[in-house]
């Protein structure tokens, strides 16, 4: 029995090692190398073997270091999985130094049946300045084919222990096993938030702690195996609001002779911070800089609702963004002012400022921006954007983002259309603020056409874009020059030529966006025997659903609510008459999401045609997306469906 006893030790103690030994470095196999596709996923490029990370606390002279090391090895199955060969840290090198490095950088491949090595050489590694605070740390891997296995170590130093790096435990690719390990000394208290749908394990790991410490830590260690790929899925904001993620953020510390520090505990004490900056509430109190020429434009003016339209057309027409984020002032509204030139926070800091200095009640908005994500915890980097809110009667909020020239009040730029923000008022206290729009905005087309003998389509498209589809417009295509426009909407609508293009109310926001232009096209007419077939929308019929997959885990973020109406009278060719029309059609979704109205009619030997699209809210819950997708299919049906001409 206790030779029984002992082989049964030794062969649990084998498998522990064993599987220990699977997630290290260096331990390819030939059974890895001749995997020809991931088990679990046939379509994936590559495949996460496995990715180790461990963030750790090391203390000299009072000065607190965080290391984190991460272990990666990743299998290569296709072409299209050589992008993983190309890695990148981007990280700050201004100011408290970071450091950042590679190590045990391989490529190993199957050369017969041996397994080759390929170490990195010094000139696959080199350091990219991204400007005058940011750096990028690159490698590429060498000699990677299909087939291949590719494993690295990457190692991040910091002196910020306010918040750590996000951990993802979810990729485009599958990942067979994800860890991450994390050992803080006990000075220090985070606020720890896990967001997505994985079951990610949480444990105390039962591993000796590490030598030459003064302090005693708490170890977390957090582990998932066989986690799918995340798929990409039309109308999601920021897929990164999604994937499961581990987030940290300092509470309290506890660091200098028993005297408690709190840090981010709540949204009020985070936006109190804020406002209380010289960055930015100081300079909201700032006004000497402007005071002679705004009493010049306002005078003799009384009405809050002019002072209102007049200081925010005045800063919109007189700043310039540069083109970068943030909620504190970088070089002083004074000196942005003097200069014409800012970032967020200095024009729509100004812009509060002023409309205060007119006795308008106007508070800053915390924001942050579709790419930054959603602000999920209390912290500050939640936040990246500032934006201005003037309190209207009945609690009414009106939004002002100066940024931009085509924005008007209560139109935003849609990068700051993510959900809430939060307001802070001059007391200190704030309340959420709902940013997500509530008006529809309108979109109306008008086609008069004519079929010609041979199939030809000509005629003329006249477009009016109201509020959101007018910013919209105006902020992307007439930054191009006219003939790169032409070549978008060439490619959008294939076989359209277009000539005789013109807009109007380019300048003027208060008026929608018009743009005219005639149109030739032949490949709307199919011509069978002695019958014509054509969908009487013409190039507007759309051909694909955007919403494919059974099933949806997301939001559906339709940016802002919108109703699009075509007029289409079409005059069919000498010698046809119509056979057939399409039959009229009423679709709605429940909860009155939104709805299609097809109505189609013969005045002689005109085709008219009136279609209706709404979408009336913003986002939608994934909770409805079976009910999205089937109206979706339905609408897209009865676009496609033909009118028929026959020959008489």
């Amino acid at each position: 029995m206790k030779k029984s006893f002992l082989i049964i030790s030794i062969f649990l103690f084998a498998v522990c090692a064993l599987g220990q030994k699977k997630y290290e470095l260096g331990n390819v196999t030939i059974d890895e190398l001749k995997e020809k596709a991931h088990p679990n996923d046939t379509t994936a490029v590559a495949a996460i073997l496995f990715k180790k990370g461990k963030t750790y606390f090391d203390l000299d002279f009072l000065n607190w270091t965080i290391t984190t090391e991460v272990e990666l090895k990743i299998k290569i199955y296709k072409k299209e999985g050589y992008v993983f060969a190309d890695q990148q840290i981007q990280y700050y090198s201004g100011g408290n130094q970071v450091e950042v490095d590679y190590d045990n950088v391989a490529t190993y491949n199957l050369v017969g049946d041996k397994i080759e090595k390929t170490k990195l050489k010094k000139d696959g590694k080199f350091t990219e300045e991204v400007n005058g605070s940011y750096s990028n740390k690159k490698i590429t891997l060498p000699k990677v084919k299909e087939g291949s296995i590719i494993e690295y170590k990457y190692t991040i130093k910091t002196p910020n222990f306010i918040t750590f790096d996000d951990w993802y435990f979810q990729y485009p690719i599958p990942a067979n096993h994800v860890e991450y390990l994390v050992a803080m000394p006990d000075f220090f208290s985070y606020n720890t938030y896990i967001k997505g749908n994985l079951n990610i394990d949480k444990t105390i790991p039962d591993i000796p702690a590490r030598k030459g410490k003064s302090f005693s830590e708490k170890r977390r260690l957090y582990s998932v195996d066989n986690v799918k790929a995340f798929k990409a899925e039309a109308y999601v904001n920021n897929i990164e609001n999604y994937i499961p993620t581990l987030q940290m953020v300092l509470a309290s510390a506890n660091i200098s002779e028993g005297v408690v520090k709190s840090y981010s505990t709540d949204w009020a004490s985070v936006a109190k911070n804020i406002y209380d900056a010289e960055s930015f509430g100081g300079e909201i109190k700032s006004t000497s800089y402007f005071q002679k020429d705004l009493d010049l434009l306002l005078q003799n003016v009384t009405s809050n609702d002019m002072k209102v339209n007049m200081i925010f057309n005045y800063v919109q027409a007189k700043m310039n963004w540069d083109r970068t984020n943030g909620y504190f002032s970088h070089v002083g509204v004074s000196k942005a002012y003097a200069e014409k030139v800012g970032n967020v926070a200095e024009i729509n800091l100004m812009l509060i400022a002023m409309l205060r200095y007119a006795g308008i009640e106007t508070n800053p908005v915390l924001v942050s921006t579709r790419s930054n994500g959603i602000a999920l915890f209390p912290n500050p980097s939640a936040y990246n954007y500032v934006i201005a809110a003037v309190e209207l009667v009945n609690d009414q909020l009106l939004l002002l983002d100066a940024t931009t020239k085509s924005a008007v009040p209560n139109i935003l730029p849609v990068e700051a259309l993510n959900w809430k923000g939060r307001m802070i008022r001059k007391d200190g206290t704030s309340i959420e603020v709902d940013l997500m729009p509530k008006m529809s905005s309108k979109e109306i087309t008008n086609v008069m056409a004519s079929i010609e003998t041979d199939g030809k389509i000509i005629g003329k498209t006249r477009q009016q874009y109201y509020d959101y589809n007018g910013y919209v417009f105006r902020e992307h295509f007439l930054t191009l020059p006219k003939d790169k426009y032409l070549e978008e909407i060439e490619k959008m609508y294939k076989g359209i030529e277009i000539e005789e293009y013109s807009t109007a109310n380019d300048i003027d926001l208060s008026k929608p966006l018009i743009e005219n232009y005639n149109f030739t096209h032949n490949n709307i007419v199919e011509n069978i025997g002695s019958k014509a077939y054509f969908s009487p929308m013409l190039y507007y019929a759309r051909t694909e659903n955007p919403f494919k997959d059974e099933e949806r885990e997301f939001p559906i973020d339709f940016n802002y609510p919108h109703h699009d109406k075509h007029f289409f009278t079409i005059s069919i060719p000498d010698g046809y008459e119509i056979e057939s029309l399409p039959a009229p059609i009423a679709l709605s979704m429940e909860e009155n999401i939104g709805s299609f109205k097809y109505n189609i009619s013969q005045a002689g030997r005109q085709i008219q045609l009136t279609t209706v699209f709404e979408i009336n809210y913003s986002n939608v819950s994934p909770e409805f997306y079976g009910t999205i997708r089937d109206f979706y299919k339905k609408m897209i049906e009865k676009q496609n469906e033909k009118v028929v001409l026959k020959k008489v």
